[in-house]
């Protein structure tokens, strides 16, 4: 999978993973991915993050300024993908939101823990050339 520019998008519950536990799964693939390629995103997808960042339920674990330097250190690192075309491919349908930046940015691969993306798996790949892996996946994936 590893190409010249190896492009990814990463979904929230990854990066939120990488900020609550740094040294477990999701944050090695978090860094992992940031270290081999490049993260798209885009508006939606960032302001879904700060969106989930910005909740009381995370006061014990991350301080509020720990959040904020994590949203600005993400958004100075990934390159922004402007949707133009969409799609309808997941039983949950806020996750094509993940989908249409992936596609658009023309990714090779989508590291997610949520199922409903997960569950498209090799038949998603065999259409649009997309991997949907997850955190383990991806880390057995592209290290050695």
């Amino acid at each position: 999978m590893r190409t010249a520019e190896t492009r990814l998008v990463l979904d929230t519950n990854t990066l939120i993973s990488r900020m609550l536990v740094p040294r477990g799964t999701a944050g090695r693939a978090v860094d992992k991915a940031l270290a081999e390629g490049v993260l798209l995103a885009s508006e939606e997808t960032l302001t879904e993050l700060a969106d989930v960042l910005s909740r009381p339920k995370f006061n014990p674990y991350v301080s509020v300024e720990a959040r904020r330097q994590f949203l600005e250190l993400l958004g100075g690192v990934v390159r922004m993908i402007p949707i133009q075309h969409r799609i309808q491919a997941c039983r949950d349908p806020k996750d094509d939101r993940l989908l249409h930046v992936a596609l658009n940015g023309e990714a090779q691969c989508l590291i997610t823990g949520d199922q409903d993306l997960l569950v498209l798996g090799s038949s998603f790949r065999q259409r649009h050339g997309l991997h949907i892996l997850s955190p383990a996946d991806y880390l057995a994936l592209v290290v050695p």
